[in-house]
């Protein structure tokens, strides 16, 4: 250890140390620019010079080590008057206008402007002339800002051992380039923007600035973390799945969701549709590396070892044995509840087991998911209709609706009513239980979402001759995934987008459907739907079956004592997920509308927190299953990184798919796992970089002492 003198100040460091450090670290502010807690120093600002007893002349306290007895000065009148002519060199080079700076309010510059008090107008200023670059995914490189501190080519090659940054020559002006001065696309940067997140200036700057969203900044530096309802810690496990433990990334994924297999199946992918990599070339397949996890998890980290809090005597009800509900019933049996689920339908699983077909979503997976919640010590009834949870308030200290919406949606138009006229949930449900669906061999599906292709999907495997799918949509707007689109336009479906429906025909039974081409479709500041049709585009499609996939609203009436919303959605306060009367509370699609299995999780996972508060409890359902992760800060430079695609899956050809309900998309394999995995750019590497330190965030006693 070695005892040194700041300012007056007597502090015990260790020797050797970082005297800047010591006195960021000690509350003592000493003007920096170059300098960063996780880049080696350069000393080439000058604006933390210091004095030091015994020596002549001033020295950078950045690259000054620490000495016993050492006494150090950082305001005299030498150091002040070379630390203001050093900025004002700077500035001479630095555009004035700082008010159309995309970092101002929150530039280190302009606040050692503020604290040093110098300004370029004893010097004569230059303007560098570069050109703005904008071309680079993610990133805008604007020159004419940049102070030659260093930090970003510092970063680029240290700290993250890419080494695609160096100092450039134009003319007489010095800046940083890339090292064959191309697109960083081309000189195979890794995109980590930890360059942006170093630079004081904005000089390297985010094309999504912060400024223009109310997010927080973690969370727009990890979007697919963000964008995921559940929160998943999706960098995370794509690192545990490239390194080849799958147990922990299973792991991982269990903290927060209780279906890793099902979601790895057939996630809607929110957070793909916002990955940076997406940006760069091609999204992450996420959902493809979470299903690899959950299938090569043998449970080591979670079986057995998950939170169990003692009995508290307090029952819980919960309606239905969705995904809400059964994720809800887990979480509150962890709190130490006793939670009893009553299930209409045969088996538990909700949609997952009734309205996803099995080709996509096999049935023994559900079980073996719903098999740990069991395991929990939930209970399931099943065969049980609730048609007044008020009453369940008798027995139960807290019930917990999540039925769901399996109540499919007739357009009121002419010939809805018709015989073989059908509606999604209904038309699957039979599908999914083996029961005669009464559709023909010419099927006409009306809606463009992906229960819509379920539907178009499950009818071809049925023995459906001709089948033909419309929607208002446009293709590149529709609702679906592409996916689905693709391989039920490969298995024969006629996919017809921008279509109104204007009438069922058909006297005694359907014999087809009349149509028109849609102009434009959009709504209107009222969120009214504005339909224009294109005249004279009226067209007939023949077919012995309807099939309505356009929405669902729950199976739930006023007799059921709680106040409905629209289409007999529970309303519930949007805080707590209490319903109209007290103890009873309501999650899921039954108050949101039809969305996906991932946020129904998300949504139990909100009700069991507050059911237990209700309860007494504490809120807490966190758990910690995977091991630590230590995420290594140097990525390397990999040679056309940025160009890598997707890996493929592999799925069996149509001829091979269409005429069953097997399983026929068996997602990435073994050897072309961990080049999907290496793809990811790591955002969150970003987050370890510590934040700069302005002189504004110390405190009032210190800003005196400084003045």
């Amino acid at each position: 250890m070695a005892v040194i003198t700041i300012d007056g100040v007597r502090l015990e460091v260790e020797d050797n140390a970082n005297v800047l450090e010591c006195a960021l670290n000690n509350g003592i502010y000493i003007p920096h620019l170059c300098h960063h807690p996780d880049l080696p120093e350069n000393g080439s600002c000058r604006m933390c010079i210091v004095e030091v007893e015994g020596r002549e002349g001033v020295t950078t306290s950045c690259t000054l080590r620490a000495k016993d007895g050492m006494v150090i000065s950082t305001k005299t009148e030498k150091v002040n008057k070379l630390r203001t002519l050093a900025l004002e060199l700077l500035l001479a080079g630095h555009p004035e206008d700082c008010s159309t700076c995309p970092k101002y309010g929150n530039c280190e510059l302009q606040t050692l402007i503020q604290y040093i008090g110098a300004n370029n107008g004893r010097m004569r200023t230059r303007t560098k002339g570069i050109k703005m670059e904008e071309g680079n995914p993610l990133l805008i490189h604007d020159m004419n800002r940049c102070v030659l501190c260093g930090r970003c080519v510092r970063a680029c090659n240290n700290l993250r051992g890419v080494g695609v940054l160096q100092y450039t020559k134009k003319d007489m002006e010095t800046y940083v380039g890339t090292l064959h001065g191309k697109l960083l696309k081309d000189e195979d940067c890794r995109f980590c923007t930890a360059c942006a997140e170093v630079c004081p200036t904005g000089t390297i700057r985010d094309k999504l600035q912060l400024l223009t969203t109310n997010i927080k900044k973690e969370d727009a530096l990890v979007p697919c973390r963000y964008t995921c309802p559940a929160h998943t810690e999706i960098p995370r496990y794509i690192r545990f799945v490239k390194e080849g433990d799958c147990d922990a990334a299973a792991a991982v994924i269990r903290e927060k969701v209780p279906f890793p297999h099902t979601l790895g199946l057939i996630c809607t992918q929110a957070c793909a549709k916002e990955c940076k990599r997406g940006e760069v070339s091609e999204a992450m397949s996420i959902r493809e590396i979470k299903r690899y996890a959950a299938e090569h998890d043998t449970g080591k980290y979670w079986k057995g070892k998950g939170k169990q809090l003692p009995d508290t005597g307090k029952k819980v009800c919960v309606v239905g044995a969705g995904p809400a509900g059964l994720t809800a019933a887990y979480y509150l049996r962890k709190q130490g509840h006793d939670v009893t689920i009553k299930e209409e339908l045969p088996t538990a699983g909700g949609m997952m087991s009734y309205g996803i077909p099995a080709y996509r979503l096999p049935r023994e997976v559900v079980a073996e998911e719903v098999k740990v919640i069991t395991d929990q010590g939930v209970k399931i009834e099943t065969g049980v209709r609730v048609d007044k949870p008020v009453d369940l308030l008798k027995e139960y200290d807290a019930v917990l609706m999540t039925t769901g919406n399996h109540k499919g949606v007739r357009l009121p138009m002419e010939g809805k009513d018709l015989p073989g006229v059908h509606v999604n949930i209904e038309f699957l449900r039979k599908a999914s239980l083996g029961e005669e669906t009464g559709i023909g061999k010419h099927v006409i599906v009306l809606g463009g979402g992906n229960v819509a292709f379920d539907c178009a999907r499950t009818a071809k495997r049925l023995g459906a001759e001709e089948i033909h799918l419309a929607c208002l949509e446009a293709r590149d707007v529709m609702t679906a995934d592409d996916e689905e689109i693709e391989q039920a336009q490969e298995e024969g479906i006629f996919v017809h987008p921008a279509q109104t429906f204007e009438r069922i025909t058909g006297t005694d039974h359907v014999t087809g459907v009349d149509f028109m081409n849609v102009k434009a479709f959009y709504f209107d500041e009222n969120r009214r739907a504005i339909i224009e049709k294109e005249e004279g585009s009226e067209h007939h499609i023949d077919g012995d079956t309807v099939i309505f996939a356009t929405g669902q609203w729950a199976d739930l009436s006023e007799e059921c004592g709680l106040t409905l919303g629209k289409a007999n959605s529970i309303v519930v306060d949007q805080k707590t997920l209490a319903a109209s009367v007290d103890g009873v509370f309501a999650a899921g699609d039954v108050t949101y509308g039809t969305k996906s299995v991932i946020q129904a999780i998300a949504s139990g996972r909100d009700a069991a927190v507050q059911i237990d508060l209700y309860l007494g409890g504490d809120g807490d359902i966190t758990e910690k299953f995977a091991p630590e992760q230590t995420a290594d800060p140097v990525l390397g430079k990999e040679e056309g990184f940025p160009y890598l695609t997707a890996v493929g899956k592999k799925v069996l050809p149509a001829s091979e798919r269409e005429n069953n309900f097997n399983q026929f998309d068996f997602g990435i394999c073994d050897s072309d796992i961990c080049g999907e995995t290496s793809r990811c750019l790591q955002c969150d590497l970003r987050l370890q970089i510590h934040p700069s330190r302005l002189w504004t965030e110390y405190s009032n006693e210190q800003k005196e002492v400084d003045a």
